[in-house]
């Protein structure tokens, strides 16, 4: 049965990459994993937000890394709540399902942010309840040179070619994938080969059948996973 994966928590519902959609996730017992991501504050704290900058999700401007994480926890991050760090999600998931982290960075933007994001995942114990993934393929491969990393992944846009060096070369043993480029064919292949394979971000409940339909393995990253039910039920 395909995995349900509420994309930024249960976003559908509350405001994204709060304590608020991620509460509802936790609350739902059909729901088995949440995506979040991560950046750094100017004093270093991994904190939970999407954008590079502030503007779109709250009632701040300029770019996250500008802000020491007492002034990101003055902001509005929608409905009053405000932006976690990623050790408050980790403690209130722990035991109640898998996570998946997007490590959110570029060049050099976030040169440290494998380190103190592992730190953090170590520190809780979780270690075998996360993964960590990200669209920066460089940072994933450094994530494998730490001692006793979690799960990593590579995230996707489009179907790539030499996917198994890509994976050997960064040590990914997930990939995160824009669904629209997803085939059954691929999907068999990557899963029958010890892959775990993500699909983002599936909203649209026919969409969502359609995927499930490509493999009973695929895990469904959703903003909306009362349509997934809807489906199942």
């Amino acid at each position: 049965m395909n995995l349900c994966m509420a994309h930024r928590g249960w976003s559908g519902r509350a405001p994204e990459n709060t304590m608020a959609a991620f509460q509802l996730a936790f609350q739902e017992p059909r729901i088995q994993a949440i995506e979040l991501d991560v950046q750094l504050s100017k004093d270093g704290v991994p904190v939970v937000i999407h954008d590079f900058t502030l503007d779109r999700t709250t009632n701040g401007t300029g770019f996250v890394y500008q802000y020491t994480y007492k002034e990101l926890s003055r902001l509005d991050a929608g409905k009053g709540e405000r932006i976690p760090t990623l050790e408050e999600v980790l403690h209130a998931s722990k035991g109640k399902c898998k996570v998946n982290i997007e490590l959110k960075t570029a060049g050099n933007l976030y040169p440290d942010i494998e380190k103190r994001v592992v730190e953090v995942v170590k520190d809780n114990q979780m270690e075998e309840e996360v993964c960590l993934t990200s669209f920066d393929h460089l940072v994933i491969r450094k994530v494998k040179e730490l001692s006793s990393p979690p799960p990593t992944g590579l995230i996707l846009s489009g179907m790539p070619t030499m996917i198994w060096e890509q994976l050997k070369e960064t040590g990914a043993t997930i990939l995160s994938m824009d669904y629209t480029f997803l085939t059954s064919a691929f999907a068999e292949e990557m899963i029958s080969k010890d892959v775990d394979l993500i699909a983002w971000t599936v909203n649209e409940t026919n969409m969502i059948e359609h995927v499930m339909n490509l493999h009973p393995s695929i895990q469904i990253c959703t903003n909306y996973p009362e349509r997934m039910f809807s489906i199942i039920k």
